[in-house]
């Protein structure tokens, strides 16, 4: 049922009295309803009978299933109804009960109309996806998980419009990646509560998860010419874990599981990979946490092996294996990790059989629950099979 609110009673006094005389009928806004009373001793006053204002109708989710298998979709792709039709009867078909789309991806665009006030005033607002919410409920109605892709940290447009609070080179220019993205500080608190702003307003929309990508320092640009004006010299596990810990308790009272993507070497690696990610201080604020195992990330050598992507299931197991064994702990849960697999060309051929080694491999840690990456959202059908 819709809450509701109601306005407190107005009485206009004496002044009115000639109106309630001649029986005219007061109209302020659509918001008040303005009904003619007589009361002794009142001069015949107009007053207001509380007035109904309903607030909007909570979206409707579902529950996380157990376990999730899902897929990647594009923002472009949700809005483009052809192409996103024909991946949900794909899904349909399929063992998939998940997609995962873009709200906000690595351009720093918000993919749809939020209806969110902040959200608009800051004018990150591309209308990719027209009709968001009836997609969602689309997804519903077919049984299918709807998670919220929000790319946290990379975001060009943000950046252009607070360089002060942008990752910056030491000449106090906006500092870019190999692929020519800009950064936020990941100190910037301001730049948090925007993030939770977008959370929120996805959530609004339907979305049953909010998930985080890019929740982390840079990592592959010229790091002898980077300065972080926001977090300086900080820990940088220090100001991840405060960010972490600052976006859950914002979003705690909402009905939805939020999780991280994290890199994939974060499942076997001790320290923070110079990123400010360490598993055992991701995994308490989180629901669920995502390592990227794509066998091809790893570097040649990895676990000895000249090619790592020529061996999907032997390094997506040995990086669950480890992630399993440090969540074990009494602090934590295997149970949170959710892995994203590769099911795109890089480094080898991967074919129904190389993304089904990766599952497996994921089966084999003890894990239930993948997602699967595709950047084209082509996907490899023979690999999900309908009854596994």
């Amino acid at each position: 049922m819709k809450r509701q609110k109601y306005f407190h009673k107005l009485t206009f006094g004496r002044h009115n009295a000639t109106f309630a005389v001649l029986g005219v009928a007061l109209v302020a806004t659509a918001s008040w309803s303005f009904v003619k009373t007589y009361g002794a001793g009142d001069g015949g006053a107009f007053q207001t009978t509380p007035a109904v204002i309903s607030e909007p109708e909570k979206p409707k989710h579902i529950k996380t299933p157990e376990p999730v298998k899902a897929i990647y979709m594009t923002s472009w792709v949700a809005g483009t109804k052809d192409w996103r039709r024909e991946l949900v009867e794909f899904v349909k078909k399929s063992e998939i009960n998940s997609i995962v789309i873009d709200v906000k991806d690595y351009t720093g665009r918000v993919s749809f109309n939020t209806g969110n006030q902040k959200v608009k005033e800051f004018g990150s607002e591309e209308m990719r996806v027209g009709d968001m919410k009836d997609f969602i409920e689309t997804l519903h109605d077919a049984g299918i998980y709807a998670i919220a892709r929000i790319a946290v940290f990379q975001d060009p447009f943000y950046a252009k419009k607070h360089p002060e609070i942008a990752v910056q080179k030491k000449n106090g220019a906006v500092w870019k990646d190999k692929k020519g993205l800009s950064y936020l500080d990941p100190g910037a608190r301001e730049f948090w509560d925007y993030i939770i702003e977008v959370a929120k307003a996805s959530e609004a929309a339907g979305f049953d998860e909010l998930n985080f990508d890019y929740i982390r320092y840079p990592s592959d640009g010229n790091m002898s010419d980077i300065m972080f004006p926001v977090s300086g010299k900080r820990n940088k596990v220090e100001v991840m874990s405060e960010f972490f810990a600052y976006l859950s308790n914002a979003l705690s009272d909402l009905p939805v599981p939020i999780s991280a993507d994290v890199f994939g070497m974060v499942a076997t690696n001790p320290d923070d990979l110079n990123i400010g990610q360490v598993l055992e201080s991701i995994a308490p604020h989180f629901d669920y946490v995502s390592p990227m195992v794509y066998p091809s990330h790893y570097p040649p050598g990895f676990q000895n092996y000249k090619n790592p992507a020529a061996h999907p299931y032997e390094v997506v197991r040995f990086s669950m294996n480890k992630a399993v064994e440090r969540l074990s702990a009494p602090t934590s849960t295997p149970s949170k990790l959710r892995p994203w697999i590769q099911d795109f060309d890089l480094g080898a051929n991967y074919d129904a059989s190389k993304v089904r080694a990766q599952i497996q491999a994921v089966y084999d840690s003890g894990l239930t629950s993948w997602m699967s990456w595709d950047a084209g959202n082509k996907y490899t059908r023979d690999a999900y099979t309908s009854d596994p």
